[in-house]
């Protein structure tokens, strides 16, 4: 009995192996990760300053964090700093003992396995395709009157490409106040929205103390290696329980070294953000011409599309692509996501056009 095999985002070797492709030439659409790739500003300068891993990072990592705050305009006292959001994301729920959670889904799988270790009740707010993944605000403020310990929103969502703008956030922390719940904003992907300043909850930081925002550098950056992850909190006393329990030096010399570049690095900024905002009007107006899909608008840097096409499942068509070099995501994995959904991130305009020619193939 042949069983169709199951791949992540990021299972490159897995993929290459079953499928008889050198991993080197995979085009990897389903990792979402800038295609510009590192900053060569940040590889000269890390290169050059190398002799920093004999010594200890400053444990406090102060000027990272000052670094952050004028990043983030806000201020270093509310950034703490971790080894990637997925550790922030640990030492978040550790701290918190949440016995009840609620998550917007469907969303990044991460959140709920660390819930799992936990043992506490999950639920979730499921976004409607119907409604094109929108979120529904009023009706999901009278779902947070249940009264939650714990929100969890992926901001914009992963792998919906939706997004709450940032007063509709600011709406929902207005009730969560009132009913006690404590919000996680994840903006991996915020930095990818057509307007910045109308997604991301950093202004709402000195307005809320209920909540942390979570970001890092692995997707924007192009640098998941680097493991560094920041959090924008204003409640000093979720800042002090996480850092009483976080292992000392938890981030590198150097990776406290790159993300200073990086987030000054303005010009690296300007040009990823030229090329994605461009690239994915292109793609997404290319993708509406495709018959038997339906295309979702998308404020990060990836779509996600449904298909309708008789007889065609999400593999047949991420086979279609990887057949041809292109590894594209199977949404299957994603819960509650019902239906054929694949989601593919925006690369260089090259390869974008070689992944809508396959595509226009195998919808035709």
């Amino acid at each position: 009995m042949n069983t169709r095999p199951e791949f992540h985002g990021s299972d490159l070797e897995k993929i290459a192996e079953h499928y008889g492709i050198p991993k080197d030439s995979i085009i990897n659409f389903g990792a979402n990760v800038n295609p510009l790739g590192l900053s060569e500003n940040v590889k000269a300068e890390v290169a050059r300053r190398l002799d920093i891993i004999s010594s200890y990072p400053d444990r406090e990592y102060t000027s990272l964090r000052h670094v952050i705050g004028n990043y983030c305009q806000v201020s270093p006292s509310h950034v703490l700093v971790g080894n990637g959001s997925t550790e922030l994301i640990s030492l978040l729920i550790e701290q918190m003992h949440p016995k009840k959670t609620l998550i917007l889904g469907p969303t990044y799988s991460e959140y709920a396995r660390e819930l799992s270790l936990g043992g506490n009740t999950q639920e979730y707010y499921h976004l409607d395709a119907g409604t094109t993944f929108r979120l529904d605000i009023p009706d999901f403020l009278k779902r947070l009157q249940a009264r939650y310990d714990l929100l969890i929103i992926c901001n914009p969502n992963n792998p919906t490409s939706s997004v709450i703008s940032t007063e509709e956030m600011r709406q929902i922390l207005d009730v969560c106040k009132e009913t006690g719940t404590f919000v996680m904003i994840d903006e991996t992907y915020v930095e990818f929205a057509p307007v910045l300043s109308q997604a991301t909850a950093m202004p709402l930081v000195k307005v809320f103390d209920n909540f942390i925002i979570l970001r890092g550098v692995s997707k924007f950056f192009a640098a998941p290696g680097l493991r560094l992850g920041y959090g924008v909190t204003s409640s000093h006393p979720l800042l002090e329980g996480i850092k009483e329990h976080q292992i000392p030096w938890s981030l590198n010399s150097i990776g406290a070294f790159a993300g200073e570049l990086m987030l000054q690095d303005t010009r690296y900024i300007q040009k990823t953000r030229e090329l994605i905002l461009s690239e994915r009007t292109r793609m997404l107006e290319e993708l509406r011409r495709l018959p038997h899909i339906t295309v979702y608008d998308a404020a990060a840097n990836f779509i996600l599309i449904q298909i309708h096409k008789d007889n065609t499942t999400a593999f047949d068509i991420f086979e279609s692509c990887i057949k041809k070099g292109l590894m594209i995501r199977d949404c299957s994995s994603f819960q509650c996501l019902e239906g054929e959904y694949v989601r593919f991130c925006i690369m260089n305009p090259d390869d974008n056009t070689h992944l809508l020619n396959i595509l226009r193939e195998a919808l035709a």
